[in-house]
């Protein structure tokens, strides 16, 4: 599959005198290295609920887990817009990143499969491939496996924010949706 090419625009309100726009690399890149990322979603009646935990990029997406009880995975079935955010918390140095999508939840066992190998790899953390999402095998369930539900974020919108001199703010859009083959989600 063939890597989207955003649109890329450096913020000039919002950057230092002389800064350029970051090249979408770069960015990618922190977010292919990045293991913690932020995610924000919005409960049922409007308030924030924000939680850190790991993503892994795979074919133009973000992907992470989380049980079908946990507080995020009700917000997104009521609200699947949400936002994932890695960087530093550095002011003079470093690289933030907003990814902004939708949370599609992921079924696909041969997707499952590969994004299993990736958490194992690069966190070591490993999960068995079930029907509909991952099993912690560390994790006593009750009543048989207990899921973790998977969802890919494709972004439609990415802010990179580098800190230092020049400080710059460089917004990423993707004119169309990232093609997410539907019918194994």
């Amino acid at each position: 599959m063939s890597a989207r090419e955003p649109v890329v625009e450096l913020d000039s309100r919002f950057s230092s005198d002389g800064a350029t726009a970051r090249p979408w690399s770069e960015t990618l890149a922190a977010i292919e290295q990045a293991e913690i990322f932020w995610l924000s979603t919005v409960r049922r009646d409007g308030r924030p609920h924000v939680t850190p935990l790991p993503a892994i990029w795979l074919d133009e997406a973000l992907y992470f887990c989380t049980g079908p009880g946990e507080q995020k995975a009700k917000n997104i079935e009521g609200n699947p817009q949400c936002s994932l955010t890695t960087g530093s918390n550095q002011y003079r140095s470093g690289l933030d990143v907003v990814v902004e999508g939708r949370a599609i939840r992921v079924t696909d066992e041969p997707l499952l499969r590969r994004l299993a190998t990736m958490w194992k790899t690069k966190l070591d953390w490993t999960f068995d491939v079930v029907p509909g999402g991952f099993r912690d095998p560390a994790v006593e369930a009750d009543d048989g496996a207990q899921i973790g539900y998977v969802f890919a974020v494709a972004p439609t919108k990415v802010l990179a924010f580098g800190k230092g001199e020049p400080f710059s703010q460089t917004r990423y859009s993707f004119v169309s949706q990232h093609h997410v083959p539907s019918t194994k989600y």
